[in-house]
């Protein structure tokens, strides 16, 4: 008994691949140009530095504050990686306890720059008139001032000290806070959904919190991220100078200002402080504009 031909309703299903749409593969591709080295570098400086600062028992066996004798400003080396200071402190150990005192410091700052900066801001831009006029006046007060005297008159007054030098160097990103959030408030005030809510009956403070608010502080938190940076620098700078921390409590800017005197007999005392300054501004630096770029 000879068998039929299969019908094309009979034949077997045949596997075809499965593509993607070009949506699809465009969303892929951006997600995996995002991606970038210089970015990965950035935040795995960023993550190593913070957990230094929570837990810096982890990274180093020596304290940040004991010499060892006979241990006096010894090179680079496998018992000592970055050397040792002039007290035979291990630079390393102190580099790392350090960072827990800088990141604090810039983290107080960059938190009273935002917190007081943007209620300035979204309060001038919501309300406008002879109040819009006050604040953006005070603001420019505050940015007529070079950022380090105005750090160095609001320490004079505190006293010296890390959270000191935090609010100095806070008060001095109030008014970059300020006239970035008033900005960026009054374009979404203007914005159609905005005068849709205030048609349908809506009262100022609910489309303050419900619409103005969460629409405008994007740029704002992305603004946290490079202000940060310039926080770190700010108060290793004022620790520098002799404002921040007393001694022997280690931070970077005390670190650098410590071995400035050893510079041509042991040169690790400033250069290895200063790279992890300088890579830490870096990475702090990439990350914003990282967010920038997510935001455009």
């Amino acid at each position: 008994m000879s068998s039929l031909p299969l019908s094309k309703n009979d034949s077997a299903p045949a596997t075809t691949p499965v593509l993607r749409s070009p949506a699809a593969n465009y969303a892929v591709s951006r997600r995996w140009r995002r991606l970038q080295p210089t970015l990965i570098l950035a935040w795995l400086i960023m993550a190593v530095v913070i957990l230094w600062a929570i837990a810096p028992q982890l990274f180093t066996h020596f304290s940040g504050t004991q010499g060892m004798a006979g241990a006096q400003r010894l090179p680079p080396g496998s018992t000592h990686w970055l050397g040792t200071d002039q007290l035979g402190r291990d630079l390393y150990a102190r580099v790392v306890y350090g960072a827990s005192h800088s990141l604090t410091g810039a983290l107080v700052a960059v938190f009273l720059g935002l917190v007081i900066g943007s209620a300035l801001g979204l309060t001038a831009a919501a309300t406008g008139g002879l109040v819009d006029k006050l604040v953006m006046r005070i603001v420019d007060v505050l940015l007529s001032i070079p950022g380090l005297l105005l750090s160095l008159c609001v320490i004079i007054l505190l006293g010296f000290g890390t959270v000191h030098a935090a609010i100095a160097v806070g008060v001095t990103s109030i008014a970059n806070f300020a006239r970035l959030a008033r900005s960026e408030a009054i374009l979404v005030r203007h914005s159609d959904y905005v005068e849709a809510a205030y048609g349908s009956g809506g009262t100022f403070f609910a489309i303050l919190w419900r619409h103005i608010l969460p629409n405008s502080l994007t740029a704002v938190i992305a603004f946290s991220a490079l202000q940060f940076g310039s926080a770190i620098l700010a108060i290793s700078t004022l620790s520098f100078l002799g404002y921040g921390t007393p001694p022997p409590t280690p931070e970077w800017g005390l670190l650098i200002a410590e071995g400035r005197n050893y510079i041509s007999t042991a040169w690790w005392l400033t250069t290895f402080p200063g790279v992890v300054v300088i890579l830490t501004v870096l990475a702090a630096n990439r990350i914003s504009q990282s967010f920038r770029r997510t935001r455009s």
